[in-house]
């Protein structure tokens, strides 16, 4: 009976090993295939962006060009926290990324002054998932949002927006005004008169 216990966890053990293997096989070869994030390609994104030709809408985040590294998450998660390292942490140097215009790479390195370090690299952890793969996607949607945020420019205001904003300042100056003298006209009531 024991025996027949042994092989066959014996022959699950190496079925589950052999599906991980493939699987982590297949996972690492997508990845070098194909690049796994793109910059801004859903109407949304289309529809903010004003200047388009300065940001590729089907340009990809190579991942060649990262360094990618993996270590062991914090926080609780039992026994399997302390064997397998799921955090991902991707970095890549701003300066020198020539796969993102300079423009945008100039923005990047303003509104993320806390994530780029003293080499010039900016750095991106994700450690949501017990997965390395869902850690790795996490991060490139972080620094494609990244990309999508700091290739954004602002929209030129129109003749009639221009209009309601300088007829809402005067009203709120006349009001303002108004105010003040009903102000002015109590506190003169309030003095008491020696004469």
């Amino acid at each position: 009976m024991a025996g027949t216990i042994t092989a066959r966890w014996l022959r699950y053990s190496r079925a589950v090993a052999f599906s991980r293997s493939s699987e982590l096989s297949q996972l690492f070869k997508s990845i070098d295939r194909s690049v796994i994030r793109y910059v801004g390609t859903t109407q949304e994104n289309r529809n903010k962006h004003t200047d388009i030709s300065q940001v590729d809408q089907t340009a990809a985040i190579p991942v060649d060009k990262l360094k990618i590294t993996y270590s062991r998450s914090g926080g609780p998660g039992g026994q399997h926290v302390n064997k397998v390292n799921s955090k991902a942490a991707v970095r890549f140097h701003v300066q020198t990324a020539e796969w993102i215009p300079e423009e945008v790479r100039n923005e990047i390195l303003l509104k993320n002054k806390t994530r780029i370090n003293k080499a010039g690299e900016l750095i991106v952890t994700s450690e949501v998932s017990r997965s390395q793969h869902k850690n790795l996607e996490d991060c490139l949607h972080k620094i494609s949002e990244m990309i999508t945020e700091a290739s954004q420019r602002p929209t030129e205001p129109s003749a009639d927006d221009v209009a309601l904003r300088t007829q809402r300042l005067k009203k709120r100056n006349l009001q303002r005004l108004k105010e003040k003298k009903i102000h002015s006209a109590t506190k003169r009531a309030r003095q008491a008169d020696f004469d």
